[in-house]
């Protein structure tokens, strides 16, 4: 980065890096019971659970970005 960037450029940064670390977080998330017992896997990793998921994976991101609006449009916490 050049240090030169504009306030929508920097909005679009802290916005992308609000979207990036919610789908890590949500990643993690759904990594993290493979070390559980084999036979728990299957009511963890049920269908309705991976879709509970994937659903998170479009909706959280949106409400990340809206809770945090003043931080992603300022920079200021």
């Amino acid at each position: 980065m050049s240090g030169a960037e504009g306030p929508m450029e920097m909005t679009a940064i802290r916005m992308a890096a609000a979207v990036l670390s919610t789908w890590a977080s949500l990643i993690v998330l759904l990594l993290a019971p493979t070390l559980l017992p084999e036979h728990w896997r299957y009511y963890i990793y049920s269908p309705a659970s991976v879709g509970l998921w994937l659903l998170a994976m479009l909706v959280a991101p949106v409400v990340v970005c809206i809770v945090t609006w003043p931080w992603i449009k300022s920079g200021v916490r």
